[in-house]
């Protein structure tokens, strides 16, 4: 077997960069010695034409200065390395436990040795097909994936970062999961592309599915689920949560924020109480499932331990394309809470098709576009609504191009600094700083003395033409 050594030393240990690919080092990925990656270790996948059908566990730990990184090299026209969950196999040297829950593993094994799996980087790859009937060889000889398979499966792990992915045709196509024995915590989830995931008929698999301590959603581009699937778009039960900046179209619902029904650790922690969701376009498609945008709370039925905080909703637009009714918050319980600010609210069948809530809560809206209309409640209302500062009610936003899906502002939009302050909780670390590109990019968002409603301030037509890559 042969690899390449960095030129780069951390301390007294040299990195290693093992090339894999055609005309590489490494013909094939499971040549990589994942039982023994080190800090610093980089393992670079090179595109090829066909997918590898391989799949494997990451087990080991970088450091913060020298993360371990598995990364795809593109192809010549930017194509990702394609891992390919069907008819995968898994390298004879590993020895890992719920194969059949993903195509990549982060998480426990036996050989390597059980360990937190710590500072790790996954980036640059396209990740697909882990879900039945499909099949792979692992330890035991055939297997078949379960319905909540993923295209990246994280059991436990902690400063994980999963960037620039495309994640698809899978039960889930990120699951990341966490216990009281072992919390996963500090996730950085960026600039992926996540979509066609999720089984038919079932609503228990979704595009990602999320509970750690501390977690980060931003620059993601998440596309519809695969057809007749009833989960939802992003699925959290994490504490210490962050949605900014994404594209979010599709689903049951875009968000479904709820308890950590298998953590007291994370129910108990102070940041379980609050989530910041903003600078977001949220699409809902016509008789895309629920008519419910956000959901915010719990639904284990064991209310005791839902989040009763506050959604922190911010600076984001939603557009409905429903024929039929659509539903912006629902709110668990009396305990729930949304301070809504600075959001643009539309739907092309009209305000008559809006209600701000379902049937809980404490909603407290400010500053936020919205079309005349609009109701609390389509049903029998026991919360509380509060109005604070200017609501815009016009009929047209002014979106640049609605059609075209450009929900950039015109220069005549009503929308334009019409914003209010952010709430105090927010800031300084939950500001509005940034604003989506499609897709999968950001940029910095433009600041003038009033903010403008909406995931876009006005001023586009003076921003460098190059998007900023996160």
């Amino acid at each position: 077997m042969k690899w390449w050594l960095s030129a780069l030393a951390t301390g007294l240990a040299w990195s290693a960069v093992y090339e894999v690919g055609p005309g590489r080092p490494l013909a094939a990925i499971s040549d990589v010695p994942w039982a023994t990656l080190g800090p610093g270790d980089t393992v670079l996948i090179h595109w090829r034409i066909e997918p590898y059908r391989e799949k494997w566990v990451i087990c080991r730990q970088g450091t913060r200065e020298a993360p371990i990184t598995v990364r795809g090299f593109p192809g010549p026209n930017g194509q990702l390395p394609v891992v390919d969950g069907r008819d995968a196999a898994a390298p004879a040297g590993l020895n890992f436990w719920n194969e059949q829950r993903g195509v990549i593993k982060i998480g426990g094994a036996n050989n390597p040795p059980d360990t937190m799996p710590r500072w790790i980087v996954l980036e640059n790859l396209e990740v697909r097909s882990g879900r039945p009937p499909y099949s792979f060889t692992g330890r035991a000889g055939a297997g078949q994936y379960s319905n909540n398979a993923a295209a990246i499966y994280v059991e436990k792990a902690e400063n994980l970062i999963i960037r620039n992915c495309v994640l698809h045709d899978s039960g889930n196509g990120l699951f990341i999961g966490t216990s009281n024995t072992n919390m996963t915590r500090d996730v950085l989830v960026e600039s992926n592309h996540i979509f066609d995931n999720g089984n038919a008929g079932s609503a228990f698999e979704h595009n990602s599915y999320t509970a750690a301590l501390g977690i980060l959603f931003q620059y993601n581009r998440y596309g519809p689920l695969r057809a007749g699937a009833l989960g939802n778009n992003l699925k959290d039960r994490s504490a210490g949560l962050v949605v900014r900046y994404n594209w979010i179209e599709g689903g049951n619902r875009q968000l479904d924020l709820v308890d950590a029904e298998d953590s007291s650790f994370l129910q108990t922690d102070p940041r379980y109480r609050e989530t910041f969701v903003y600078g977001n376009i949220l699409l809902e498609p016509d008789g895309a499932g629920n008519r419910q945008i956000v959901h915010y709370g719990g639904d284990s039925g064991a209310t005791g331990q839902y989040r009763k905080g506050t959604l922190h909703f911010y600076n984001n637009t939603v557009v409905s394309t429903r024929t039929d009714r659509t539903t912006l918050f629902r709110l668990s319980t009396a305990d729930e809470q949304c301070d809504a600010r600075n959001n643009i609210f539309y739907a092309t069948a009209g305000g008559r098709s809006v209600s701000l809530l379902d049937t809980d809560g404490v909603l407290e809206l400010a500053w936020n576009w919205i079309q005349p209309g609009w109701t609390i409640s389509f049903g029998q209302f026991r919360g509380e609504y509060h109005q604070t500062g200017r609501l815009v009610e016009v009929e047209s936003p002014g979106f640049l191009n609605l059609v075209g899906q450009d929900f950039r502002l015109r220069p005549d939009s009503l929308a334009i600094n019409a914003g209010g302050s952010p709430n105090p909780a927010v800031m300084p670390g939950f500001d509005v700083r940034q604003q989506y590109v499609k897709h999968q990019a950001g940029e910095p968002r433009p600041q003038d003395a009033r903010p403008d409603l909406g995931a876009y301030e006005y001023g586009w037509d003076r921003l460098p033409p190059r998007a900023r890559r996160p």
